[in-house]
Order: structure tokens, then C-alpha cells, then sequence
């Protein structure tokens, strides 16, 4: 998780990095290779005019690239750019010794020479001699005179040390706040995804043959089938549950065989219901159900339930989860969705069916996981793909190991493992006493001192010993925040994860993985083409 929202941090820290770099290859040297600098890049440039004279008065227009231009050594360009890094390097100086008259020279020069460079960008042409020339000579004659000012380069040192440390705490608040920009934007519903669900809902309510459908087949007896193939998906996103069933019944080499079961919310229950009563899914079964008409799942019987029901307590974690120091993905309300805490619950919603597969709604399936119910599990409940390759995957980075609840009975270094896509033996579930084992950690945790938030920490413990690692190309992460995974880990993974802030319905999707997940879409579906879900 600590590698999440890469897509925003990298851009800010890249350039922070840059110019720190720069700043002190500029400074650190001391004046005397400014001044080395200075007079290379004056015969440089006086070499570079009589080139330009010996060969072309005019560059032609037409496709100038000026990314290419201004790296080009042979450019008016690049002279100018390298002449304006210098004299903001001596702008700086200037500053610091007080000589504001230099400074403000300096300044007005930069300006001159960034207004040059911008005009040249936007009518795509190259920078002319006679352009050129005037800003030059002005930028080498304030570098000489800031060259003869002499400044002490020891003050110097330590005052570019100050600045470098006020840019990486700038830097580290940025990164902060584009973290928390990045879980604001992942927890809200987009418009286009709103008008989906809203027009879905008013189509279940307007028809009615739509209805007496699925009162026909509420109880179909593939549901209860163990012969059959059974996945299940709790979720209140109808397109992204979609295209989970989709890719998966695209890449089945039998999808008749395959049994999907929804559980969603009230909100969506009909949005839900009618569009997979409405679309064709190659013959497979799909079951959707409404948690909100579970009666077991009551206050008195399930921990987190009554957690959930606690708004005081629920305020309270909020107002924690404002501090700064608090990481984003603790922020996160889905941590308190009943939805995300269905998974153990598994054996109460399905309790005639011996083996499921549980897939998210931010995967999408690539290969025929049917050979998933045909794995031996050694006698253990959960099948998983352990995630302990990084440091951080470790017990001792979701749990607290101060307690000696958890300390005395947990090794820190075992290896953690991933939701998103598991297999569930409910058999030895039943015999594991599973829930009771969650509901045990869940009150144990009741003051929020063993872990923060989340579905995953008490996982780890519920599952504990009971969990059989899978093939790692059974399951791929961090398509969600990760922008840099190999492409044939990709191409061989039977389920792809986008994990993180940037799921591909979204428009921060990290756009190189988009088309793994857009190509299970049917764009020309009315709705999604009246909501314009592109």
C-alpha cells in the first residue's frame, strides 16, 4: 500500500528531485566552476553564431519539435537555457547577500529569456540569432559582474542547505496532500457511473416483464449446484461487477457451467438486478441478492455490524483519520462498508455450496479459472497469493506486535497475502469455525489498538495457519497505483488486480492498463452510451 497513488507522487517528487539536484551541482562546486561554466557557454555560443552564419539564415517551420530543439547542443535554444540555469543559480545568491539591485536584474533577464522561449514553442519555430543574441549578452554581463561580487561560498553552503530543506518538507506536504486528492477522487461516484446506476433503476421500476423475470428465477436450482463452478462478488458497482463476470465468462472454456453470486446494497439492488437480467452472459447463472434482507446478519451476532452502527465511535475514527500523520488508505470509509466484511460471512450466505471463488469488483479475469476448484488446498480453508516478494507485506507492517495479544501468538516476519481473488474450501471452513475465529479478533480489537482499519489485518489472523499459498500468476496486483509492472507478469496472470486509487472506470486510471479492463465493456449498450462511459 505504501507504494500507492505513484501515478500522483512521482511527477511532483521528479521535478522537487531535479531541481534540488540541480541546485546543488550549481552551488556546491563554488564560484569557480560558475565561472568555467560562464566562459564555455560564451564560446560555445560565439562558436554557435558562426555556424549559424556559415550555413542557414532561416529554419524551416514546419514539424519543429521543440522538446528536440531546446536538447539540441547546437541550438539558440539550448545556449538559452543553459545561460538562464546559471543565472538562477546567481539570482539566488544575489538574494542571500542582499544585493537586490543584481537580483532584480537577474530576474528581469530570466524573464525575458523564458518569454523568448515560450513564444518560440508556441508558433513552433526555431529561436533566431537576432533573437537570441541581445539576451545572451545581457545574462553573460550580469554573470560576470555577480562572478566579481566574490560571495563567500561557505555561507553559501549552509544557505542552499536551509532551502533544500524547506523544498523536502514542502515536498513531503505535497505528497500528503495529493495522496489525500487522489482518496477523495477514488471514494466518490462519478456522474457517468450515477447516471448509469440511476437509469438502471428506473428501467427495473418501469418494467415489469423485467421483474417477473427475476421473480422466475429467484431460486434456480444451479445455485445450489456443487457441480457447477460458483464465484461470488460483493459489490455496489454494477460495471465494474459486470466486467468481472464478463472477462471471466469471455476466458471460461465452459461458462454454461459458471454460477456468479451478487451480494449489493439496498441503494443498488435494482440497478444491479436489471442489468444482468437485461444483458446475456453466455448462458451462466447469476444470483443477486440484497445484504440488507440478511436477518442473520444482525447487531447482536456480528461485531463489526454493531461497530458500524456505532456512529459515535464512527465519528471518532474519522476525526482521527484527519490527521496528517494518519496514512490515506486508513481514511478510507469503504474500510467500514458492510460489503468489504461479507467475505467472512461466506459459509452463512452459501451455506449449501462447498467451494467458491471470491473475486473483487477491481479485478479482471485474463485465463479459464475453473482449475481453481480443482486445486488441493492440504486440508486449509483459504487459497491465496502471498505478497511477502516487498518488506512491507510482512505481519509486522499491518499488525500491532506492541500487544502481546498479538506479539505472543504471531511470527512479525510471516508472509502476508492478498485478497481480490481467493479460493474458499467451506467445508473446512465449517470445521475451522472461521467467523467465530473473525468475530473473536474483531472484539478483541474493539479499542483499534491491534490494527487501524481494513478488511486484510483481520484476515490475517482469522486465516492464520488455514491458508494455502497459490501459484503468484493465479493473481497480479497493484494495476491500481503501480504504473511499472513487467508485461509478461501481466501476460500471464490469470487475474489482474487494480488495487488502489486508480481503478480503470475511473479517469485517474493509469492509462497503460485501461484497455485490459475496457476491452470486457460493451460501449454500444444504450445506457452506457447515454451516461457517456468512456
Amino acid at each position: 500500500m505504501r507504494r500507492r497513488q505513484a501515478e500522483f507522487r512521482r511527477p511532483v517528487r521528479r521535478r522537487l528531485s531535479g531541481w534540488i539536484v540541480g541546485l546543488l551541482g550549481s552551488f556546491l562546486v563554488g564560484a569557480l566552476v560558475l565561472f568555467v561554466l560562464h566562459h564555455r557557454h560564451r564560446d560555445r555560443f560565439e562558436s554557435l553564431i558562426q555556424e549559424k552564419d556559415a550555413t542557414i539564415e532561416h529554419i524551416p517551420h514546419e514539424a519543429l519539435n521543440f522538446t528536440e530543439e531546446i536538447l539540441s547542443a547546437t541550438s539558440f535554444a539550448r545556449q538559452l537555457s543553459d545561460q538562464m540555469t546559471l543565472a538562477k543559480a546567481y539570482l539566488i545568491l544575489a538574494k542571500e547577500h542582499k544585493d537586490l539591485k543584481l537580483a532584480w536584474e537577474f530576474s528581469s533577464q530570466i524573464r525575458n529569456c523564458q518569454l523568448l522561449l515560450s513564444k518560440a514553442a508556441m508558433r513552433g519555430t526555431s529561436i533566431t540569432m537576432a533573437e537570441a543574441v541581445p539576451i545572451v549578452q545581457q545574462l553573460s554581463s550580469l554573470i560576470y559582474k555577480a562572478q566579481n561580487a566574490h560571495y563567500d561560498i561557505a555561507t553559501t553552503i549552509v544557505t542552499l542547505k536551509t532551502h533544500i530543506q524547506a523544498l523536502e518538507e514542502w515536498a513531503s506536504a505535497a505528497m500528503v496532500q495529493s495522496t489525500a486528492f487522489a482518496q477523495l477522487v477514488a471514494e466518490g461516484l462519478s456522474k457517468s457511473l450515477h447516471c448509469f446506476h440511476i437509469k438502471l433503476t428506473v428501467d427495473w421500476l418501469r418494467n415489469s416483464a423485467l421483474r417477473e423475470l427475476a421473480y422466475e428465477q429467484r431460486n434456480s436450482p444451479r445455485f445450489l449446484d456443487n457441480n457447477l463452478y460458483h464465484f461470488c462478488i460483493f459489490s455496489d458497482n454494477v460495471l465494474a461487477t459486470s466486467t468481472v463476470i464478463n472477462s471471466t465468462i469471455s476466458n471460461a472454456d465452459h461458462p454454461k457451467q459458471l454460477v456468479f453470486h451478487i451480494v449489493t446494497d439496498q441503494i443498488n439492488y435494482e440497478a444491479m438486478r436489471a442489468w444482468f437480467l437485461m444483458n446475456d452472459f453466455k448462458g451462466s447463472a447469476i444470483e443477486v441478492q440484497n445484504v440488507e434482507e440478511f436477518s442473520w446478519l444482525n447487531a447482536s451476532s456480528s461485531p463489526v455490524l454493531k461497530l458500524l452502527r456505532d456512529k459515535e465511535r464512527l465519528a471518532g475514527y474519522f476525526a482521527d483519520a484527519q490527521d496528517q500523520n494518519t496514512e490515506a488508505k486508513f481514511q478510507n470509509p469503504k474500510h467500514f462498508s458492510l460489503l468489504n466484511h461479507l467475505r467472512f460471512y461466506l459459509l452463512q450466505i452459501y451455506p449449501s455450496l462447498e467451494k467458491v471463488v471470491f473475486l473483487e469488483d477491481d479485478v479482471v479475469v485474463q485465463k479459464d479459472l475453473t482449475p481453481l476448484f480443482s486445486l488441493d488446498l492440504h486440508g486449509n480453508v483459504n487459497g491465496a497469493v502471498e505478497t511477502c516478494l516487498e518488506a512491507f507485506h510482512r505481519f509486522y507492517k499491518y499488525l500491532n506486535f506492541s500487544s502481546p495479544m498479538i506479539s505472543s501468538k504471531f511470527d512479525p516476519q510471516s508472509c502476508g497475502w492478498a485478497f481480490g481473488m481467493n479460493v474458499f474450501d467451506l467445508v473446512a471452513w465449517r470445521k475451522a469455525n472461521v467467523t467465530d475465529r473473525y468475530h473473536y479478533w474483531q472484539q478483541q480489537n474493539a479499542d483499534q489498538m491491534l490494527w487501524k482499519a481494513g478488511t486484510l489485518p483481520p484476515g490475517l489472523l482469522t486465516f492464520y495457519g488455514l491458508t494455502e499459498p497459490l501459484d503468484r500468476r493465479w493473481h497480479v496486483m497493484g494495476l491500481g497505483f503501480d504504473a511499472n509492472i513487467d508485461d509478461r507478469l501481466i501476460e500471464s496472470a490469470a487475474v489482474l488486480h487494480y488495487n488502489g486509487n486508480m481503478k480503470p472506470w475511473m479517469k485517474l486510471g493509469i492509462k497503460r492498463y485501461k484497455p485490459l479492463w475496457d476491452q470486457y465493456v460493451n460501449h454500444t449498450n444504450p445506457f452506457l452510451k447515454d451516461c457517456n462511459m468512456r
